[in-house]
């Protein structure tokens, strides 16, 4: 009789502890569903940070060559002359600048790969007689020092655009202003915007649907 009464207790024992384990058990487990609900919810906070940066990125293109390195290399080929115009577009699909540039008798231009920054064309013709002895030269010069960067006057130009991706840039002199232009599409619509090359500045937006 004795043995049976150890047996029931020891069962009960072991019952009780088994039933200890079961209630810790859920806990337990409720904080791994904790922790993967928060790993969970970070992810996607992380992967709508990502595609937010990725909208933004789309508005600003970046190229290897810059204009500084643009402007070198034009200057590497004529290095005696002033340059007076600098465009960046595309053609086929890929991104050139265009920089052009005078000195006392004649014009040049100067083509150059916007992501290799080789020259792929030169041209130069005589000026005509009422802008030679730098009377073009004076007039049309562009004052090249801190300059924004093509990038810098993207984001600025798309940012004023409200929308789409900016697909041209000039840079040009207008009453001794040196500003970028820069030509942002979205679909169908086109938006120009002039911008002090300087500050920043927006000089006057043009709306092209």
């Amino acid at each position: 009789m004795m043995k049976k009464t150890i047996l029931y207790t020891s069962t009960l024992a072991l019952a009780l502890i088994f039933a200890g384990c079961a209630a810790e058990n859920p806990v337990s487990s409720g904080n791994g569903n904790g922790n993967g609900n928060t790993s969970n919810s970070s992810s996607s906070t992380t992967t709508s940070s990502s595609a937010a940066t990725s909208t933004t990125t789309e508005k600003v293109p970046e190229f290897k060559v810059s204009v500084e390195d643009a402007i070198q290399a034009y200057q590497e080929v004529h290095p005696d002359t002033d340059i007076t115009t600098i465009e960046l577009d595309s053609s086929l699909g890929n991104y050139f600048y265009k920089v052009e540039g005078v000195d006392d008798e004649k014009e040049y231009e100067v083509t150059i790969d916007a992501q290799t920054k080789e020259v792929t064309k030169q041209k130069e013709e005589a000026l005509d007689a009422d802008e030679q002895k730098g009377v073009k030269r004076q007039e049309d010069k562009l004052d090249l020092s801190d300059l924004l960067s093509v990038e810098e006057a993207a984001k600025i130009a798309t940012d004023e655009a409200k929308s789409g991706q900016a697909t041209d840039w000039d840079l040009d002199k207008e009453m001794n202003v040196t500003y970028w232009d820069v030509q942002v599409k979205d679909g169908n619509k086109e938006t120009n915007v002039k911008l002090d090359a300087k500050t920043g500045e927006v000089l006057e937006v043009e709306l092209d649907d």
